[in-house]
């Protein structure tokens, strides 16, 4: 009798159930085995998306979806026609976790809580026959007539094929390079900008919905809604922006310029709007509200004071370079970076295995055959909103086909 052919997936995260139980639904002469460094699986899926767990991203054409990925968007774009998130929505709720799609496209499971999926993937890995096997701490990983060695602190495991999913994991990379793949530096790619600046000190916890945000020296802008925090700038816009600047920044050490147009209006168009408004209500106090709706007040007030309005000035009472004074306060907001703060429910790193080096019809190694990744392991990130948990299924799903096949 054939002994069964032993399949080791390093890393007990979402990449790593999701394509053991693929694989152990596909094909039952293989017996799967996932090491996990912790003594818990899936820590975190558990947090992410305040604990809610955001699943996917309601984009459903595979060349859109790519446009969310600051690294691997060329990549990408076969594997997504392969699997998306269509597929990861029905392989969810065939398993008895519905999911639902929020205003922002977001897609969470009905329950709001992370434990749902946590529950799904230990149920169905079980059901599955899946060995899970904690506390294994990967020390080595060699190649020996044509089988994977993998030394933990405690064990050593062979296996016919080897999937890692362990992500943004150093000593992994490591292993990595001494078998001959190189490794693209890692740096952050997801984190909110420290910002002390007198405009937005004291108004922790206002935001706009459709800010414009664009760091001098980058060509990308972002847009979306940006939130004043205590220790300065975040939001999707800015989060976005951290992750297509996410080299460019590291480069200059976290210390540049930031522009940011509130409305999201250009500067004409908004030098024109405040002429109106000195025309249709000259007597009105320029303090009293926001001419802009999306601008709360204080903040508003905030950008008067910056501009030289004097509290007790109608609209009447302004000169031609008073009003392109606000106007420019609202369109070209100049602010100091020093630093960043790692957005805690991502922490998503850019970075990892050199694209080059891996065949994306099967995410299979391609100075080693039968060596598979999926997940943050690759220097692939996506920005905020669930597209990070989509590259995963989709990078394990095809991994797990493969492996399932010969």
């Amino acid at each position: 009798m054939n002994r069964p052919k032993e399949v080791i997936i390093i890393g007990g995260g979402a990449a790593g159930f999701f394509a053991a139980i693929n694989l152990a639904e596909s094909n039952s002469e293989i017996r799967v085995t996932i090491l996990e460094k912790s003594n818990k699986v899936l820590q975190k899926v558990k947090v992410s998306g305040g604990g809610r767990c955001n699943v996917t991203h309601a984009c459903f054409d595979p060349r859109e979806l790519v446009e969310y990925y600051p690294r691997g968007k060329k990549e990408l774009l076969g594997p997504f026609h392969k699997f998306m998130t269509g597929d990861t929505m029905e392989w969810f709720e065939n398993r008895g976790i519905p999911l639902k799609i929020e205003a922002d496209n977001r897609i969470f499971p009905q329950s709001d809580s992370s434990q749902s999926i946590i529950d799904c993937f230990v149920s169905s890995a079980q059901k599955a026959g899946v060995i899970v096997k904690l506390g294994q701490n990967v020390q080595d990983i060699m190649i020996k007539e044509g089988q994977f060695d993998i030394k933990t602190e405690t064990d050593n495991h062979l296996a016919d094929k080897l999937l890692i999913c362990s992500g943004g994991n150093p000593k992994i990379w490591q292993l990595l390079k001494k078998l001959g793949h190189q490794i693209t530096e890692p740096v952050p790619s997801l984190f909110t900008f420290n910002i002390k600046d007198h405009v937005i000190s004291d108004i922790p916890g206002l935001s706009v919905p459709k800010a414009i945000v664009q760091i001098v020296g980058f060509k990308e802008p972002s847009q979306g809604p940006l939130l004043i925090t205590h220790w300065g700038l975040s939001g999707p816009a800015i989060l976005k922006l951290s992750a297509f600047s996410a080299r460019f920044l590291a480069e200059k050490n976290y210390e540049f310029d930031l522009l940011v147009n509130w409305p999201g209006i250009p500067l004409e168009a908004v030098t024109k709007f405040l002429i109106d408004q000195k025309k249709s209500a000259p007597k009105k106090q320029v303090f009293l509200r926001s001419v802009y709706p999306e601008i709360p007040k204080r903040l508003w007030a905030k950008l008067l004071t910056a501009a030289g309005i004097k509290r007790d000035q109608n609209w009447s009472d302004l000169s031609h370079q008073q009003i392109e004074a606000i106007a420019r306060q609202l369109t070209q907001n100049r602010f100091r970076s020093h630093g960043k703060t790692t957005f805690k429910e991502e922490f998503v790193t850019a970075g990892g295995v050199d694209l080059k080096e891996v065949n994306f019809k099967r995410f299979e190694s391609k100075l080693h055959p039968n060596l598979f990744f999926a997940g943050e392991i690759l220097d692939i990130d996506g920005v905020t909103g669930g597209f990070n948990f989509q590259n995963a299924w989709t990078g394990a799903f095809l991994a797990a086909m493969a492996m399932a096949k010969g």
